[in-house]
């Protein structure tokens, strides 16, 4: 489940038999469709609780992720899965500024702290990734809301020493690349910045008016 909902297994939120082979079986299918050289991560999310991520972390310990990602409010039971596995550990993308990043950090608790920054800003991102830096933890920006998001996300990256890796989602409408005048263009790999001022780049107005959420019958209430 993607964290919004009752997942397998609620409410012990163990994991079970078939959710591991399951598992197991998808990211065995991805590796041969992909190839040795590139890095598979698994996102957990709030799935499971301390147990049932230990059960999960454990059992897959041996396909070579380059990390596992677990979303967990204890950073002490957090630092207990990261001892327990080889697989290094992603976490913190729901944490709100440096004072609920803090005892991660001096749990050690992940390999990598990802952060949101359309969520803390770019002043508290800026703040956490730099004690990030102090306690030698790289930094993973969360990113997946779009063109904007990816943009100033990107300027924070490139500024950053203890930089790992930046989210691009590419699963998206079709339109969402008018909204601004940017659209994201990876080469080898690699996102490159715009040239401009500032962001380095603008809002389509125009664009954002065609798409108003308040044309949806979505987000009428029901």
């Amino acid at each position: 489940m993607s964290g919004f909902g009752p997942a397998a297994g609620w409410p012990e939120l163990n994991a079970t038999p078939q959710i591991i082979d399951a598992l197991r079986d998808q990211l065995a299918a991805l590796r041969e469709g992909a190839g040795p050289s590139l890095g598979i991560r698994l996102d957990l999310n709030f799935n499971f609780k301390p147990q049932g991520y230990l059960q999960v972390t454990r059992a897959l310990d041996d396909l070579g992720l380059t990390w596992f990602q677990i979303d967990l409010y204890e950073p002490a039971a957090l630092r207990r899965i990261r001892d327990s596995v080889g697989t290094p550990i992603a976490s913190c993308e729901s944490l709100y500024g440096l004072r609920e990043f803090r005892p991660y950090f001096e749990h050690q608790a992940m390999d990598v702290a990802i952060v949101d920054l359309t969520w803390n800003g770019v002043w508290q991102s800026l703040k956490i990734a730099t004690m990030a830096e102090a306690y030698e933890v790289n930094i993973a920006p969360h990113n997946f809301t779009g063109n904007l998001s990816a943009l100033m996300s990107a300027h924070l990256s490139a500024a950053l020493p203890n930089f790992r890796v930046l989210e691009l989602d590419v699963d998206r409408v079709p339109w969402k690349d008018e909204f601004l005048t940017w659209v994201p263009e990876v080469e080898d790999g690699y996102l490159a910045l715009p040239p401009g001022p500032g962001w380095g780049a603008d809002l389509n107005e125009d664009a954002i008016r065609a798409h108003s959420a308040k044309s949806s019958k979505a987000f009428e209430p029901g």
